[in-house]
């Protein structure tokens, strides 16, 4: 990652990345195409200062010695993985402002309009006080603004086939879009990173947006958002205070600053109760938490935390195992008695303690906020003795963000590749579809970025989800014993005619629900294209490598010519061809007997 930096800092725009397998490494060639993925990342604040600064590269090749079949899996894979992660990065990483609850129900209404995941927010302030009582305190003071507003995000993904379920996956993410401290100010260390506490919504909706790429048949996800901001101001909360949360449970206020746990206890308790209900549930809150868990395990490791019933079920090891194949690691912590004891109030009139002190950083400070969550939402109810026991697991992410409050350290979008390696893709046969022409193996609407612009309302923004997102080639060389040998089967690129590769106009506008110029790609044209790339690929030297990947770039994103239009050869080729081209090629070579492409990465 670190040299293809040097090449973008140097003017390269069409990188082109070689793929070493490596015995040591199960997932070399697919951590190693993520890596790439990861550099090419544009923040969304950049994206949305001008349409010039919305990409790094034109494209990224990539040559394996590999089978072709197996790259073309892992490409496809691969970009699936990095949408999600991109999507958390624009929720995680941006500023409080462009970011904020209103904001972020924007972004995510957007990103899956029209999807296999549907959206609904609870935004309604007296219906927040009742059924999210604590999620309401830390919204009390924010709620004087308009555009702080607090909101509950429910997604919901479930197969077409509900009887097929196997699994059920729910998730609880925090996203405190600025935490100021309230009435405990952060006045020591600052306020700056504090917009990072976002990143367990991110993580979230990043997850989401996998699930809609896979379309998993067997696993049924829930994700409950929970965006506030913890603002200072007259009608904050305080410390002494007394709140009964929607599981019944009195809950006195130790530190206006460690809000976290009072937005995703309520949403919590609801998706438990959920849970009684699912077939084969699994609970999940990502968030980040206090320093003191960064300080135990270092910078760059999520912490995993199981309930004992997930720790039967040896969850905690899978998910390590998991992260440790993708380059995603995790450090394991236990919750024990204890925890829960210090947590047990002794005093008349309230259940259980908010935090142990008015410190923000105590022993055992991320087991002491999962004993916390356990009791306030009452799936400390639900153990080895209940009737009804419910798998529940932390995913603590404040490794991720940088302790010295360097925004230059950038959330990456952990643990989103540990947990969809572990929960939706181990162990799963996926399948490349077999489109026409029959002769050609291809996928197609495969994009780094979530298929569907975002919408920017920012009053300098323009869109925010540029499409001028990087091709990606595979290209796999073919075992012959000298490359360098002309053979028959060899063709010149000079030997196949622009009007052969493109017989007609190979785009038609359309009007996308945003109210943008979009392009809608003709079937016939596609499969031209194909076909002519499949001959220009038989070319084997480095050179005619080079002519291939630039003649599909051209046909793809368009070469500026003379007149406004985009020319390839002679060929006039519409402006708009530039503009929302939302489609990856992903080349193999010809598959004669027309069979489906599968790939295992288990």
């Amino acid at each position: 990652m670190i040299l293809q930096h040097r090449a973008i800092d140097a003017g390269v725009r069409c990188p082109m990345i070689v793929l070493q397998p490596d015995l040591r490494f199960e997932n070399a060639e697919l951590v190693t195409l993520l890596g790439a993925l990861e550099a090419l990342y544009v923040p969304l604040e950049v994206r949305e200062i001008s349409a010039d600064r919305c990409y790094k590269a034109c494209q990224l090749g990539v040559w394996s010695p590999i089978c072709g079949k197996k790259l073309q899996g892992i490409v496809k894979l691969a970009t699936m993985l990095e949408s999600g992660r991109f999507v958390a990065r624009d929720i995680g990483g941006t500023d409080a402002e462009r970011m904020t609850p209103c904001r972020v129900e924007e972004y995510v209404s957007e990103l899956f309009h029209g999807t296999s995941v549907t959206v609904q927010v609870v935004g309604d302030e007296n219906t927040l006080l009742q059924e999210y009582p604590l999620f309401a305190t830390v919204n009390r003071a924010a709620s004087a603004v308009p555009r702080h507003r607090g909101r509950i995000i429910f997604l919901t993904y479930e197969p077409q086939n509900s009887a097929s379920i196997m699994e059920t996956l729910l998730l609880v993410g925090k996203g405190v879009t600025y935490d100021t401290g309230s009435v405990d100010v952060k006045a020591v260390d600052g306020m700056i990173g504090e917009s990072r506490h976002k990143s367990g919504v991110g993580a979230c909706v990043g997850f989401l947006q996998v699930v809609n790429s896979l379309e998993p048949p067997t696993v049924k996800v829930v994700a409950a958002l929970c965006v506030v901001r913890n603002s200072l101001g007259e009608s904050g909360f305080v410390t002494d205070e007394i709140i009964t949360a929607k599981s019944g449970q009195r809950v006195r206020i130790i530190n206006a600053d460690i809000e976290g746990r009072l937005c995703i206890a309520d949403a919590l308790f609801h998706i438990k109760e959920m849970a009684l209900c699912s077939v084969n549930p699994h609970i999940f809150t990502i968030a980040t938490v206090m320093t003191g868990a960064k300080q135990a395990v270092g910078s760059g490791y999520s912490i995993v935390i199981d309930n004992v019933i997930a720790r039967n079920a040896n969850n905690a090891e899978t998910l390590e195992a998991s992260g440790e194949l993708m380059g995603d690691p995790f450090e394991i912590s236990r919750i024990r008695r204890e925890d829960f004891e210090s947590y047990c109030s002794g005093i008349d009139g309230d259940d259980v303690r908010q935090g142990l002190t008015t410190r923000v950083n105590n022993e055992r400070s991320q087991q002491g906020l999962v004993a916390f969550l356990l009791i306030a939402s009452g799936l400390n109810k639900h153990g080895m003795e209940s009737n009804s026991p419910l798998k529940y697991t932390f995913v603590g992410i404040t490794s991720h963000i940088s302790a010295d409050h360097d925004l230059a350290k950038p959330y990456h979008g952990n643990p989103i590749l540990a947990m969809s390696y572990c929960y939706l893709i181990q162990g799963k046969c996926l399948t490349i579809r077999n489109d026409p022409p029959a002769e050609m193996q291809y996928a197609r609407d495969v994009d780094c970025k979530p298929d569907g612009g975002i919408t920017s309302s920012h009053p300098r923004g323009i869109i925010g989800d540029s499409v001028k997102n990087p091709c990606i080639i595979p290209y796999t060389q073919p075992p012959v014993e000298n490359p360098c040998r002309c053979t028959s089967e060899r063709v010149a690129v000079t030997q196949i005619p622009a009007d052969h590769m493109m017989a007609q106009s190979p785009c038609s506008t359309n009007v996308k629900r945003n109210g943008l110029k979009s392009t809608e790609y003709n079937n016939d044209w596609m499969k031209n294209i194909i076909c002519g790339f499949t001959s220009l690929s038989r070319a084997h030297t480095s050179r005619n490598v080079s002519k291939c990947t630039t003649i599909l770039v051209r046909m793809l994103y368009g070469v500026r010519g003379k007149g406004g239009t985009a020319r390839r050869d002679n060929v006039s080729m519409p402006p708009t061809v530039t503009t929302y081209a939302n489609l990856t090629f992903i080349m193999t070579k010809c598959d004669n007997n027309g069979n489906e492409c599968d790939f295992n990465l288990q």
